[in-house]
């Protein structure tokens, strides 16, 4: 019997689909319904057509094409993108219909009109990268159009895709009309909803003109590093790179690229000595949100790069994130958008202490109505009614219930952002699904090996799991990331639980101790406290404890930990419950 035969060729495939599809559905159906099936009618279908394009298949807001020709893709994408910015025109943020498009070309599998590979699925995570009103390409694409079209792009540097084995080097198309018009009348780019960052050349100041390669790698490194993070936008290397050389007023690069933040910084190599400084600026205001100078020796100079991004990387992260967070403490609550929202509740949400767990708990329910199609708020929410759980404040089972369907929501939304993995593993943790929640806090991890937060709640999930070594493994590692975390009490607790795992009493005793004195609320470091400290025979320390725990938690008892507690073994949780009755606890 043969074989059926499969039919192969070469591509170009151009994936779409509609920005902010489930708001705009969220506040009108029909009309968006309506709005989107004229946008296709009149435009995007015709201009296909045009370019002598086909339309494979259509996904509700999305669309896949194929084309013979790549320069007859680009051309139609570019068509598409500067109508529909014509279209847009005096709309508001909220009306507005912006597509994302993805360009690749590759050998693709023909099958009943339908067309499958992995040239196809680069196309679907390109348009995944795009921004609103955007195009991305990939490097073959670019190889193939560079210098005939006409066109400019940026390079986004080399990006890895889910399901995609080998890394894929992208570029954004800048598009008349989207990109130039603003500039061209003189008006600066808007700033985006989300913290904004733009990463000036490091100067070389070693007055050694070979090492400006080593500047150049440190300021390319950190650009990379901060693209993985979602929640930044973060301008291009190509744009940022056109100030090399200048000493240019940061003020002036946030007006002209659209940014708040600019980081810059210098370098200076003598001997074998290595001094890198660096600086945070809110452009804004021209203040200082964060400067740090770092002095290596230069044994391997490719480990000190390593090593030098990785810190600032994980600094800028977390000082960003207080910054934005001050800027939107000044606003009324009533005024905030689905962001703001967000960003006000961030800092509670993982103190573990109740009444910051429902301040969360409101604002992160106000940005879902604003927005329910919000993979972050719907994350956030998730994690929020699992620490309800986690603190005992509530029925734990019909709260980990609706904590999981958030969770599942968020990656249905967006699979790719590490915080819908990071809640997901949470309410898995509390609910005692130990395997399922390392696999999330892995996935998490994958997508943002320095996503320091992660590390620190896997080192809580492999404690409660009697993986205890392990678990103080990815604590180091979450300190070493973030050694300034303002999630510094919360990463002693978990040592002392790793310790108190592991029989260690007193360490774990001295470890929860300091938690509790960094943050007097921390209701799970009271707990793991109390019991830490009946199994070491401080008795008098365990009972003012346990006196805090049933203060901040009334419903506390052996019945409820031996119910509820994440610890997974049973044999660690009897230890546990030992821990507390020596406490005073029934």
């Amino acid at each position: 019997m043969s074989a059926e035969r499969v039919e192969r060729k070469l591509s170009a495939i151009l994936a779409a689909d509609l920005a902010g599809y489930s708001r705009l559905m969220g506040a009108d159906e029909e009309g968006t319904l309506g709005s989107l099936n004229g946008h296709r009618r009149d435009l995007v279908d015709p201009c296909i057509a045009g370019h002598r394009g086909r339309i494979v298949k259509t996904t509700g807001d999305g669309l896949l094409a194929e084309f013979a020709s790549v320069v007859d893709a680009v051309r139609c994408a570019v068509e598409i993108q500067s109508s529909m910015a014509q279209r847009n025109a005096g709309l508001a943020g909220d009306r507005r219909f912006d597509f994302r498009i993805g360009i690749n070309v590759g050998d693709i599998i023909e099958r009943d009109g339908d067309i499958f590979g992995d040239g196809v699925n680069i196309a679907a995570r390109l348009e995944q990268l795009s921004e609103p009103g955007g195009v991305c390409i990939s490097q073959r694409v670019h190889e193939d159009v560079s210098g005939k079209a006409g066109l400019l792009f940026d390079d986004l540097g080399e990006q890895r895709f889910k399901n995609i084995a080998r890394p894929i080097r992208a570029y954004r198309l800048r598009v008349a009309g989207v990109d130039d018009n603003a500039a061209d009348a003189g008006q600066p780019p808007s700033l985006p909803e989300k913290p904004s960052i733009a990463v000036l050349p490091f100067q070389n100041i070693s007055g050694d003109q070979e090492q400006d390669y080593f500047s150049d790698g440190i300021a390319e490194d950190i650009i990379t590093a901060l693209s993985k993070l979602r929640w930044f936008f973060v301008i291009a290397r190509n744009s940022t790179f056109a100030y090399r050389g200048q000493s240019p007023d940061v003020r002036q690069v946030a007006r002209d690229l659209g940014v708040r933040y600019v980081l810059e910084g210098s370098v200076r190599k003598s001997g074998e000595r290595l001094r890198i400084s660096s600086q945070l600026i809110d452009a804004t205001t021209g203040a200082h949100v964060w400067a740090e100078r770092y002095d290596r020796s230069v044994a391997d100079i490719f480990e000190v790069q390593d090593e030098i991004t990785e810190k600032v990387v994980a600094a800028i992260e977390s000082q960003v994130f207080v910054a934005e967070n001050l800027r939107a403490q000044k606003r009324p609550t009533e005024s905030l958008d689905a962001w703001g929202c967000v960003i006000r509740a961030m800092p509670h949400v993982w103190t573990w202490a109740a009444h910051d767990n429902e301040v969360a708990l409101t604002l992160l329910k106000r940005a879902t109505e604003i927005d329910p199609g919000y993979a972050r708020a719907n994350s956030l929410l998730a994690w929020a009614y699992a620490a309800r759980a986690h603190l005992g404040r509530a029925d734990p089972a019909e709260e980990l219930r609706t904590a999981l369907a958030m969770a599942r929501l968020a990656i249905e939304q967006d699979w790719e952002d590490p915080w819908s993995h990071l809640a997901t593993g949470y309410v898995h943790m509390v609910s005692r699904r130990h395997v399922a929640a390392v696999e999330e806090f892995n996935q998490a991890l994958e997508l943002n090996p320095n996503f320091a937060f992660a590390h620190m709640i896997l080192g809580s999930a492999c404690g409660y799991g009697g993986m205890h070594e392990k678990g103080l493994e990815h604590l180091a590692i979450a300190t070493r990331l973030s050694p300034r975390d303002h999630l510094h009490a919360a990463n002693l607790s978990t040592i002392g639980l790793c310790h108190l795992m592991a029989r260690r009493f007193d360490e774990a005793v001295s470890y929860e101790r300091r938690a509790v004195q960094l943050r007097p609320h921390f209701g799970t470091a009271w707990r793991t406290l109390a019991a830490s400290a009946g199994l070491a025979g401080d008795i008098d320390l365990a009972a003012q404890a346990l006196t805090e725990c049933k203060r901040l938690q009334p419903n506390l008892s052996v019945e409820w930990v031996e119910k509820y507690h994440p610890i997974v073994q049973a044999a660690d949780r009897a230890m546990y419950i030992e821990g507390l009755r020596k406490a005073g606890l029934a």
